[in-house]
């Protein structure tokens, strides 16, 4: 792929290492800022802010439990931001899960299908419908969360961080359904 037929990404892209920049580099053309693992510190910080404000910040962090506990990191402190994901099955060797891991075509893909964080907006999706997908509550609804999640793009979670985040990232009632019941073991419901 040459460098012009690569995807331009006008916002910040946040990874968390230099290995994971280099394979953003490979993907898209973006500017990305590395946090150096867990290394969030308060200069990294306030330039995502200034960011935020002029260009705008994605969080493309690993698929993982330390990837997670960064994004939330940051997300709480730069309001605004948006989110890629990468499922664990797209971001592997075989032996580790990361976005260095992951083929330029899942990157790109990833980038270009961000969701913004709204905190300022009521709550599509209830507790209640997330027991009636089967995605709480029941036998196998991590499995089907995890397809669902997968399906949305926005990364897998428990059942409490999962409804959360189909809620804060703004996923819209009739995309969940359609969603659930793309999936296997889904409900019909709209």
């Amino acid at each position: 792929m040459t460098e012009k037929s690569k995807p331009r990404v006008a916002e910040v892209v946040v990874v968390e290492g230099w290995r994971d920049k280099a394979a953003v580099d490979r993907a898209v053309r973006a500017d990305v800022a590395v946090t150096g693992g867990t290394a969030v510190s308060p200069g990294l910080i306030g330039f995502l802010r200034r960011v935020s404000r002029e260009r705008g910040v994605i969080v493309f962090t690993d698929p993982d439990p330390m990837g997670e506990w960064i994004r939330r990191r940051i997300a709480g402190k730069v309001p605004g931001c948006k989110h890629a994901f990468l499922s664990p099955e797209e971001a592997t060797d075989g032996r580790d899960v990361g976005i260095e891991h992951a083929n330029p075509a899942s990157i790109a893909r990833a980038l270009v299908a961000v969701r913004t964080e709204t905190l300022d907006r009521p709550w599509a999706i209830s507790w209640e419908e997330m027991i009636e997908a089967g995605l709480a509550g029941s036998g196998g609804a991590s499995d089907r969360r995890a397809n669902v999640a997968r399906r949305l793009g926005i990364g897998y979670g428990n059942a409490k961080a999962f409804w959360k985040r189909v809620n804060i990232l703004g996923v819209a009632r009739e995309e969940f359904w359609a969603a659930v019941r793309a999936c296997e073991g889904g409900t019909d419901r709209g």
